[in-house]
């Protein structure tokens, strides 16, 4: 009977540690940098920050806006991995991180990014901003608008690698913006940004020369899950990361900037990510085309249409406690045929504690045409006959 009971009590255990989880004790924690910040990529909850807003100097991190204009003229078909990009003067003069590429030296635009990713090439960041944009200022000029468009209302880019610059700001709030929008649309990156050796081959007037490059961020090597992202260090902006990871299905963002010593950058990223899994989960919700409800159809050839979960929605929550989502289904009133399959028709929104933790849309799952005039008189008919027969 006893052996019974224990089994009983470690299988009742078992089902409470499911729904408890580990107990944490969610406090704040102290990085050595003069501004951190982590964010939770998918929502873009901000998990703990510290100045997140304060202007300081990004040195290389600048180059997460470089190579999301890289990879958005790829994806727009501006540029491609096997253009020849031929090395300006002023693109081969860049002092800093470089790969040491030579006035009219040809590279690929594969190579070249690999540079930037990797090696954080200050050479190469340059030498691509004028072959997509035609010069560096007109590069940086693009930056800043894409900085415009994703919110990045406290930077002003200069320069498109970092090299410090007067006015050229930004803040960890602003950086973790632009990283989420790379890794979120251009995930791709993370094959470079894990990569910890690699190499080019100089192509000169001297002949072909090997060239190695190796990653500027040691968290690929100290810490599981690490999927990039960029690191940065000038006198002026110290020692810097964008660092991002990826466990238990959430991934985060941790920006350092001005840390006193690179040990301390990377420390510092580490205990941020940390303390975000140590003390934040994601919860999927309902899958995509789950069935929420109908929504009436004015003059359609039928009275109503189906209405789905677009797409998956996962809402992030603190560990430590039973956690409950509740959720609002609203479907909007009504909708004029002709409807097509795809139309927005609403919105869940789920609330934890009675604080908004996510949002899904609603789609109408079918086509419903206009109905003919023949519809609405048989329609009509049918009400008729069955307000008869009650």
């Amino acid at each position: 009977m006893s052996k019974k009971l224990s089994v009983l009590c470690g299988l009742i255990c078992t089902i409470l540690l499911c729904f408890v989880g580990t107990a944490v004790n969610v406090q704040a924690i102290t990085v050595d940098a003069k501004a951190s910040l982590l964010m939770e990529a998918e929502t873009g909850k901000i998990l703990i920050e510290n100045n997140a807003h304060d202007k300081l100097p990004p040195a290389s991190v600048t180059k997460v806006m470089t190579m999301l204009l890289i990879y958005e003229a790829l994806e727009q078909e501006r540029i491609k991995w096997d253009d020849i990009v031929t090395v300006s003067a002023h693109a081969a003069s860049m002092g800093g991180s470089q790969v040491f590429l030579e006035t009219g030296e040809k590279q690929t635009v594969r190579d070249l990014t690999k540079s930037i990713v990797i090696a954080s090439a200050n050479d190469a960041a340059v030498a691509m901003a004028e072959f997509i944009a035609g010069s560096e200022e007109a590069f940086v000029s693009a930056m800043n608008n894409k900085a415009l468009i994703l919110g990045m209302e406290n930077t002003n880019f200069v320069n498109s690698c970092g090299l410090d610059a007067d006015g050229h700001l930004t803040t960890a709030f602003d950086i973790a913006l632009m990283s989420r929008e790379l890794i979120l649309n251009y995930p791709e990156v993370i094959k470079y940004a894990t990569t910890r050796l690699d190499k080019i081959t100089h192509k000169t007037a001297r002949g072909e020369e090997e060239f190695g490059l190796t990653n500027t961020n040691k968290l690929i090597r100290n810490y599981t899950g690490t999927t990039g992202l960029k690191t940065g260090s000038t006198s002026q902006a110290l020692y810097c990361i964008s660092a991002t990871a990826e466990k238990e299905g959430m991934h985060l963002i941790a920006v350092v900037l001005a840390a006193p010593d690179p040990t301390i950058r990377f420390d510092s990223a580490m205990k941020l990510f940390d303390y975000g899994y140590s003390n934040y989960a994601l919860i999927a919700k309902e899958d995509s085309g789950t069935a929420m409800g109908e929504i009436k159809v004015y003059k359609g050839k039928t009275e109503s249409a189906p209405v789905v979960i677009k797409e998956q929605t996962n809402v992030l929550v603190p560990k430590g406690k039973h956690i409950v989502i509740d959720s609002e289904v609203k479907i909007n009133d009504s909708l004029d045929a002709p409807v097509d399959a795809g139309q927005t028709a609403g919105q869940v929104i789920y609330t934890h504690e009675g604080n908004e933790v996510g949002r899904s849309e609603l789609i109408v799952a079918e086509d419903v045409a206009k109905a003919s005039p023949q519809d609405i008189m048989e329609r009509m008919f049918r009400r008729w006959l069955f307000k008869g027969a009650a």
